[in-house]
């Protein structure tokens, strides 16, 4: 056996010392590089945002674009890969703005809903983000995405005024702004997405079919001075992420929860979108990937609002572009669609929001303010995915060829609109000239037949949103002069014309007033959805004698128009006012409605033989509110509505 060689005690401790101190430094250096590749995963992972925050599994839209959100200037180096079954990254992006990164991504209709990893590498240094896919939600086309269509009827809601159902969201100290406080109307009052949930018994009741709110998605802003003071975005129309529900709403899963609760109830849910513009404080707004991301001024630009600058046939390039690119006030940056990475941000964030919260119908706020291509490429991309889906724009135009021009229409213009419908504000004028304009040839009733006369502009008027007042209008008990025999004719008109209607909450107990000194005016705390409320007006012993007469007529109405097929899909005809005295049917193969308005000061004889192209053949004439045949005359009072089916 061979010996060892010989080392002293002295040499050998040294060389022992030596060897652990290297041994030392190794594990020292090891465990460094490991505990700076655990912190660099930690940190970078906590501080990285993923737009869309997940996806779904066997969509049509299976081409996903993820903006990556880092928190340095740096973030652009990382390589990124995916491992996961059925997902494969296809390019990446990198933007003027370091701190983000475009990742182009395919899913295969193989992918399993899991959790895909996003592998990011730099310099020796490991980000690993976890990126959900999920199962997509049962029932599409038919529990949801199921279309909102002119058999429903729409009842809007601004959630922050309408019912607080969970005192514990109405303030977070971690928000810009933290006021809640009901004595001021240009603040938050605290209403939420709970409060509309625990009513919807009563908006069942009241023949409600689809409810529509004005914005959901987190207004993270502080107060901004407009006009009448300093204002928050308790009406939801200032975004800042739009992945998140407003935590003051009370979040995603509440939304899920409403949403959910309202197809129980064999209801529908439309939701607001804006394409056109975004909060101030916005991270697109605050740190955009790349300046064009905004359309961007020398100095501040509004829009002039005029949409005949973009369809007139002798508009100028200049108007045109204010009207799109300008800005609708100081804290609203406008969105440049026309950049493809917006328009791809926008379209997955619809996507998203139908499947993720269960939509059946999209209401698109400021639609004739945004690039026209875009909006066509967005509905298409929608329809695609959810054939049933409606979509109408909020086009507040001057005329009916502007309202006809930006959805499906029958005239011969360069450049042709997809939107199934638009909210009728010609409509709207009409039927306010009927009630308060003295009659004359183009004043009073003519001014609403004139009006639908111009029908033939549109491809399917019956898919118009149709509407007495909005959050964005004077009330109409107050424009109807407070006057009751008014305020009937009114509903009469919006539950009996054609199209899908629409009530602003708080119509059917004569809730009022005008947008003065500001729109917060309209905007009002429906009695009893608060804590501490003097009356409770959901209930009827909340209400006066003259609001129960008033809900009873919405409720009459709505339940009969319900079950009305002349009502919700029939055809129109009408007949030339005279003197005042309006008279029109909706009729299909199975029903005729026959709707008689006098608007005049005196009572009116209307005999059915005189309109005998829809009344030849019956001999009666019954009343739908209370039952009693007329035969075949029937006398108005002065200010007077008539609905009778007629029967043979």
């Amino acid at each position: 056996m061979m010996q060892a060689p010989f080392v002293s005690g002295r040499k050998k401790n040294k060389v022992q010392r030596l060897l652990l101190n290297q041994t030392g430094m190794v594990m020292k250096k090891f465990f460094y590089i490991v505990m700076l590749l655990l912190v660099s995963v930690l940190v970078k992972a906590e501080d990285i945002a993923v737009y869309p925050s997940h996806w779904f599994t066997d969509m049509q839209y299976n081409n996903v674009q993820l903006i990556l959100k880092g928190s340095d200037t740096a973030f652009w180096r990382y390589r990124f890969t995916i491992t996961y079954p059925g997902v494969q990254k296809l390019r990446s992006h990198r933007f003027s703005n370091g701190k983000y990164v475009g990742l182009d991504i395919s899913i295969s209709k193989e992918a399993k809903p899991g959790d895909v990893k996003i592998v990011g590498v730099y310099n020796g240094k490991t980000i690993e983000l976890i990126w959900k896919l999920k199962p997509r939600r049962a029932g599409r086309n038919t529990i949801f995405a199921q279309g909102v269509t002119s058999k429903d009827f729409i009842y809007l809601i601004m959630p922050d005024r309408f019912s607080n159902g969970d005192p514990s969201n109405d303030q977070f100290n971690n928000l810009y702004d933290i006021s809640s406080n009901r004595k001021d109307v240009l603040l938050r009052h605290g209403g939420d997405l709970k409060g509309v949930q625990n009513h919807l018994s009563y908006l069942k009741d009241l023949g409600v079919s689809t409810v529509w709110m004005t914005p959901v998605i987190e207004n993270n802003m502080p107060l901004n001075k407009e006009s009448a003071g300093m204002m928050s975005g308790y009406h939801g129309y200032w975004f800042t992420d739009h992945y998140k529900v407003d935590p003051r709403l009370g979040g995603n899963q509440t939304y899920r929860e409403l949403s959910d609760a309202l197809h129980a109830n064999g209801m529908k849910l439309i939701q607001d979108a804006v394409y056109n513009h975004i909060g101030s404080h916005h991270w697109i707004a605050q740190e955009p990937p790349s300046p064009d991301w905004i359309n961007r001024w020398n100095s501040y630009t509004g829009s002039n609002h005029r949409d005949e600058a973009i369809f007139g046939k002798y508009a100028s390039a200049k108007d045109k572009q204010q009207m799109l690119d300008g800005w609708f006030v100081p804290h609203l940056p406008d969105v440049n669609q026309r950049n493809p990475f917006v328009a791809n941000f926008l379209i997955q964030h619809a996507i998203w929001s139908t499947e993720e919260f269960g939509v059946d119908g999209w209401r698109v706020d400021t639609y004739k303010y945004c690039d026209e291509a875009f909006l066509n490429k967005i509905n298409d991309a929608l329809l695609k995915e959810y054939p049933r889906l409606t979509i109408f724009g909020e086009a507040w135009t001057n005329t009916v060829t502007g309202s006809a021009y930006f959805t499906r229409n029958n005239m011969n213009v360069p450049f042709k609109h997809n939107a199934e419908g638009v909210t009728d504000f010609p409509l709207n004028a009409g039927i306010m000239a009927t009630l308060n304009q003295p009659f004359g040839w183009t004043e009073g009733a003519n001014k609403l037949y004139m009006t639908l006369a111009q029908d033939i502009l549109y491809q399917q008027p019956l898919s118009n949103c149709i509407f007495l007042d909005n959050h964005d209008m004077d009330r109409f008990y107050s424009v109807a002069g407070e006057n009751m025999n008014k305020f009937k004719q009114g509903i009469g008109l919006l539950l009996t014309l054609r199209g899908i209607p629409q009530m602003y909450y708080g119509t059917e107990i004569l809730m009022k007033n005008f947008k003065n000194p500001s729109d917060a005016m309209v905007r009002l705390d429906f009695p009893g959805g608060f804590d501490g409320d003097a009356v409770n007006k959901f209930n009827k012993t909340g209400r006066t004698a003259q609001e129960q007469e008033a809900f009873d007529f919405v409720r009459t109405l709505a339940l009969f128009r319900k079950k009305s097929t002349a009502l919700t899909t029939g055809k129109t005809m009408q007949f030339l006012p005279a003197d005042g005295l309006y008279v029109y049917f909706r009729y299909d193969d199975r029903q005729t409605i026959m709707c008689i308005v006098n608007t005049s000061d005196t009572k009116k004889q209307v005999v059915l033989a005189d309109y005998a192209e829809r009344t030849k053949g019956f001999t009666k004439a019954v009343d739908i509110f209370s039952g009693k045949n007329y035969g075949e005359a029937i006398e108005l009072p002065a200010q007077g509505l008539m609905i009778v089916e007629l029967t043979k």
